[in-house]
């Protein structure tokens, strides 16, 4: 017994804390079990600034503080300044995040939301974050003492409705043109249910919007956190991925999958609704000679990729030659992602 309880006081208390259950996930921000972290995290606005509230499971949070404001919407695109803290009594108090840290690191007291930490332009500002929102001590660097509103931005394209000529692939009312995935009876949308889901028609050059919904998974880590994709003629991967507050790589959210990372990160807080727009034109092989397929999307309603030249098939692709039309895939993978108001315009 003393043996048992002389190692039990060398252990860190950290690695004393129960650890958080990395299979829980939420699909409906309304259900009855929802941690109470759901409320804190997500987006906040201030003067000049904006802040990126990352739920990392069991009341722990980093926070993204955004010099001029949010992604695609004022910031600077280069500095950040990261946060930490935990749930307490309604009350998250915030200190700077100290190292040693790792991009998206499994332990709490390790995860940092940018691969180089710190950051550029890291200021070491403390505050607090609750329901009345997010307060920011300064005592380094121009914001000074500042209080940011909890905000819900909304794609401008959310609800677009087809033009003449779009065939109307999915809205609510059933699913012919589509395999696989099911229709929830109640909120009449489009499942995954962790499994892939297919056109019924192929494709080869064409406008698309999708409506989609990623589900809160917040102890879980990287790929494991809302895995999906959107297949362009189901040989070229659109990520979709809780990438929220994160770099923005080519494996995250709106990345082309080891082809190209977006502009900028528009991934929305998990459990909201975003939009991919996207023009897409297969690649044409003729007389050995290929010319390449090429995409411009657009995430939240702000352009992530021009005229994208993609390089070949990601992984995950149908074995057919490059320049075959092909169905647009929805990938599962083992994550229960939400889609509506999907369209086509083919080109």
């Amino acid at each position: 017994m003393k043996v048992a309880l002389t190692l039990l006081l060398l252990v860190p208390s950290f690695l004393l804390l129960a650890a958080p259950d990395k299979s829980k996930v939420w699909t409906n921000s309304t259900a009855d079990d929802i941690p109470a972290d759901f409320a804190l995290q997500g987006e906040y606005r201030g003067t000049d600034i904006g802040a990126q509230v990352i739920a990392l499971g069991a009341g722990e949070f980093q926070v993204v503080v955004y010099p001029g404001g949010l992604p695609g919407d004022g910031w600077d695109g280069e500095n950040r300044s990261l946060l930490v803290g935990k749930l307490a009594e309604d009350v998250v108090a915030l200190s700077p995040a100290k190292g040693p840290r790792k991009y998206l690191d499994k332990t709490t007291h390790r995860f940092s939301a940018s691969q180089k930490f710190p950051p550029i332009g890291h200021e070491k500002h403390t505050g607090t974050l609750s329901s009345k929102g997010l307060t920011l001590n300064g005592d380094t660097g121009d914001i000074g003492d500042t209080t940011l509103a909890k905000v819900v931005r909304k794609s401008e394209t959310l609800g677009k409705k087809p033009p003449e000529g779009a065939t109307i692939l999915f809205d609510g009312s059933g699913k012919d043109h589509f395999s696989g995935g099911r229709i929830d009876d109640t909120t009449k949308l489009l499942n995954t249910d962790g499994r892939d889901i297919r056109t019924a028609k192929k494709y080869n050059n064409y406008h698309m919007h999708v409506e989609f919904m990623l589900p809160y998974r917040p102890a879980a880590r990287g790929q494991g956190r809302g895995n999906s994709g959107f297949y362009q003629v189901d040989h070229y991967e659109v990520q979709i991925l809780d990438s929220f507050g994160l770099e923005g790589l080519n494996n995250e959210c709106g990345g082309v999958y080891k082809n190209a990372a977006p502009n900028v990160n528009m991934c929305f807080p998990p459990l909201t609704w975003q939009t991919y727009d996207a023009e897409f034109t297969n690649a044409v092989i003729k007389d050995g000679k290929k010319t390449p397929a090429t995409l411009t999307l657009r995430h939240n309603g702000v352009v992530i990729h021009e005229n994208l030249k993609i390089k070949g098939p990601t992984g995950g692709h149908r074995k057919e030659a490059e320049g075959t039309p092909g169905p647009v895939k929805f990938q599962g993978h083992g994550n229960p992602l939400q889609f509506r108001n999907i369209w086509i315009v083919e080109k």
